[in-house]
């Protein structure tokens, strides 16, 4: 947790961006299991830990837009509770600890956002995701379940991707401190990597680094031989020469800020020709993304620019038959890439993406945003500083998405399908490490990189003892 003068700061900009009304923001409940009292590791909401600091289930954080004030709702631990669980701070103490001096009983906020709306004070909400909070924020409203979405607040949306969007310095270091983890994971990974271990081997000890230097993972952790399947979490293969090993992890740090990074090496620690040639191929593209990276740039721009890279690389393995400009505008290079070139990082792995557009060039997406229920889309997302973005191209060899384009007759006189058939069996490729963008260019989140040439992860893969 950061000072409380950060989380009192952060209420007022936002109080200040919405204007009227009030600002609710629920904390997440716990989820049980397999039965109530048997619940799923803790995670809280990313945006009410951003606004108000606490990593508690169950509390609802309340803004009058007008006024500036803040409130926290909750409910204080019975005996019965501590018997379980041990002393645990009033709500009241726990809400002077983020600067608010107003905490009422959990059941209260039902009265408060009905009066409200008696007034005809609108009241901003974010997208409930969690269906426990979907059914409780229709009750505290008074509306259908099936009007959440088309009641959401899209002026709060914007103004909280807008916020998070800027990473402030302590937010960096924060950054940095999640890198430190994901760099433990990632070296571990690669000097377990041996023909013969179980990918669960490498998946389980891995993400017990997270858990024992931050909050745990980030996201489930991808370790596959099958690196053509995008995210692939079955972990039951074992380890064979000749094949390679796709990696794609990162840990929380203590505050909840997140790292994501990837590696690719081969099982055997030696890439044969043809995975050199491929992995190189991604590595210019990782490279040169990294190097146009820079304030104003339009996310399109950086996107396209891997393409580009890309398919002047399968140009010259033959897969590609016309020219990489031809290929990208018509649309190839989906077929080799099917995913974003990258995507924000923060205190959500993809930051902010179930909350607002990047952006903020608000008349161009309002219309989409009315229709989406997350309101995501990077088309017009422009990269500031203080942004912090991932950098991950990535080459898949899918014959299911092969065979189906064949079958459509797409890109005909483009791909070389004949010679594509070659490399149903090769799998996949993908680089990715954490990007800042500066004031006057950008780079890499961490204080080192992860090894990334061929030779680098060559020396490093299968050398624990």
């Amino acid at each position: 947790m950061f000072s409380k003068e950060t989380y009192i700061g952060r209420r007022a900009e936002l109080a200040r961006r919405v204007g009227k009304g009030l600002i609710l923001l629920p904390a997440n409940p716990e989820v049980p299991n397999n039965y109530p009292n048997n619940t799923y590791y803790y995670r809280q909401d990313s945006t009410f830990r951003y606004y108000f600091g606490l990593d508690v289930p169950s509390l609802i954080g309340l803004i009058d837009a007008e006024s500036g004030e803040a409130m926290l709702f909750g409910d204080d631990f019975t005996v019965e509770d501590i018997i379980w669980t041990g002393p645990m701070p009033t709500i009241a103490d726990q809400a002077r600890e983020v600067g608010v001096e107003k905490s009422y009983a959990r059941n209260a906020i039902r009265d408060v956002l009905r009066k409200a709306i008696e007034q005809n004070r609108p009241v901003h909400y974010l997208p409930p995701y969690r269906a426990e909070l979907k059914i409780e924020v229709a009750d505290w409203l008074g509306i259908r379940l099936g009007m959440l979405h088309e009641r959401k607040s899209l002026g709060l949306m914007f103004a909280v991707a807008e916020m998070r969007e800027k990473k402030s310095a302590e937010e960096i270091e924060a950054l940095e401190r999640a890198f430190k983890i994901g760099y433990q994971m990632h070296m571990t990974a690669m000097k377990m990597c041996r023909p013969g271990v179980v990918e669960r081997e490498i998946a389980g000890r891995v993400e017990g680094i997270a858990k024992s230097y931050g909050q745990g993972v980030s996201f489930p952790t991808i370790v596959t031989q099958h690196g053509e399947i995008l995210h692939n979490h079955n972990h039951d293969g074992v380890l064979e020469s000749g094949r390679l090993l796709l990696v794609d992890g990162g840990g929380e740090s203590v505050e909840g800020y997140c790292s994501d990074h990837t590696r690719t090496y081969p099982v055997n620690g030696k890439f044969s020709d043809l995975q050199r040639d491929v992995y190189n191929i991604v590595l210019r593209a990782h490279s040169q993304v990294k190097d146009m990276i820079k304030p104003g740039t339009m996310y399109p721009e950086i996107h396209k620019a891997a393409y580009m890279s890309l398919a002047e690389g399968l140009k010259g393995l033959g897969l590609i038959k016309s020219t990489p400009e031809v290929a990208v505008e018509a649309g190839a290079l989906y077929l080799f890439m099917p995913h974003g070139l990258g995507h924000g990082m923060g205190m959500d792995v993809h930051d902010c993406e179930n909350i607002g557009e990047r952006s903020f060039d608000f008349s161009t997406v309002l219309e989409r945003a009315q229709k989406s229920a997350t309101c995501v889309h990077r088309a017009t997302w422009r990269v500031e500083p203080g942004t912090v973005m991932s950098d991950e191209p990535g080459i898949y060899f899918i014959p299911a998405l092969m065979d189906k384009m064949r079958s459509e007759g797409k890109f005909e006189g483009i791909v070389d399908y004949d010679a594509l058939n070659a490399f149903r069996n090769f799998g996949g490729i993908r680089i990715e490490d954490d990007v800042l963008v500066t004031e006057t260019g950008s780079r890499f989140i961490g204080d080192k990189l992860l090894p990334l040439s061929v030779e680098e992860l060559e020396a490093v893969v299968g050398t624990l003892k």
